[in-house]
């Protein structure tokens, strides 16, 4: 877990909630910094697989080496662990009015102005390969939009990437209009 020496020197009685979207290695380090009474959910894997393959192999390799949780030391330490998954939840477990209900209380939050959403980027629907791409880069901070009104950018080979000796891609961001057009939520 990225910054944990941080956390515990803001809070060296450590935190109340620990949100994990990666599992992984991690979760130990995760489960750590938690008070007691303190709860750690999981609703994401996205270290279980790496690269380009998601074979089997590769996801029974990091489901093995993700280190197990000692329910006795749960207990012991007064930490609770909980998981989340939303399509296990619409469904495997058939709880669709449940998911409807939140969403309608999260767009209530919304349209009164008590929450706000960061929004990274919007994209045309014809785009969403690129999009997908830069949200598996990790390149955005904040959601992606997918507008099925918007005209999709067009790229021009010599303004989108140029190649660097070593024959491999690099974005070219000087005078970059196509990032001004799809973020111009970034001034």
């Amino acid at each position: 877990m990225q910054g944990g020496d941080l956390i515990t020197r803001i809070s060296p009685e450590g935190v109340d909630l620990v949100l994990d979207c990666l599992c992984g290695d991690n979760t130990g380090k995760g489960l750590s910094l938690l008070k007691p009474l303190g709860t750690y959910i999981l609703y994401g894997s996205s270290n279980m697989v790496t690269g380009e393959t998601k074979s089997f192999f590769s996801f029974a390799k990091s489901w093995w080496q993700v280190e197990k949780v000692n329910p006795i030391k749960l207990y012991e330490e007064n930490k609770v662990i909980a998981g989340f998954s939303l399509l296990n939840l619409l469904f495997k477990q058939g709880r669709a009015g449940l998911i409807r209900g939140v969403v309608d209380k999260l767009i209530g939050l919304y349209n009164h102005k008590k929450i706000k959403p960061v929004v990274d980027s919007l994209w045309a629907l014809e785009e969403v390969k690129e999009a997908m791409q830069r949200i598996h880069d990790r390149g955005n901070i904040g959601k992606l939009i997918l507008d099925v009104e918007k005209t999709p950018t067009p790229l021009m080979a010599n303004d989108s990437t140029e190649t660097s000796e070593a024959g491999e891609e690099e974005e070219d961001h000087e005078g970059d209009s196509e990032n001004k057009e799809r973020m111009p939520f970034i001034q």
